[in-house]
């Protein structure tokens, strides 16, 4: 089993360059707010046309396109689940997010994937519950064969990065 190196980083995730980055997108996938609309926004208007996928894209599924303006090579859009107190899934939904991205990953043999704080901004996700979820899923062993090296948490603030930090240990 292999285990590629987790690391945080503090600042805009539509600047990072690595294989692919992931975006808390909505259903639609045709941009948002947050994060979504930031990497919209910077990927052009190719990443809406490539959006336009029959069905959209359920809670805790993940779908992938090229970054195009981006520095990524691709981003991976996954649909985090709303906050409605813990007791309707939302759990399992948003480590699913984190599960289905990094097998998407591993079958594009990606090395380097960079995630945001999903679901903790609209839709609520408390940070701390959310960060756990997070860390758990990227400390999960990846099979043998993995190509992923490199596991990047993301955060817009400071007091983000020093949670993840913390669960880091």
């Amino acid at each position: 089993m292999s285990h590629p190196q987790i690391r945080v980083w503090l600042g805009d995730i539509t600047r990072l360059d690595v294989d692919v980055v992931v975006n808390a997108a909505n259903s639609s996938l045709l941009g948002g707010g947050g994060v979504d609309g930031a990497i919209h926004r910077v990927a052009g208007p190719e990443l809406v046309a490539a959006c336009r996928m029959p069905g959209g894209c359920r809670t805790g599924e993940a779908k992938i396109t090229p970054g195009f303006r981006l520095p990524a090579r691709f981003v991976i859009h996954t649909v985090g689940p709303v906050w409605r107190g813990g007791e309707q899934g939302e759990p399992e939904l948003l480590a699913d997010c984190y599960r289905n991205s990094l097998l998407l990953a591993e079958r594009r043999e990606l090395s380097s994937i960079a995630f945001p704080a999903i679901s903790t901004g609209i839709y609520g996700y408390p940070a701390e519950a959310a960060a756990q979820i997070a860390v758990d899923e990227l400390r999960c062993l990846r099979p043998p064969a993995s190509s992923l090296k490199e596991l990047v948490l993301v955060a817009f603030s400071e007091e983000m990065a020093e949670l993840y930090r913390r669960l880091l240990g």
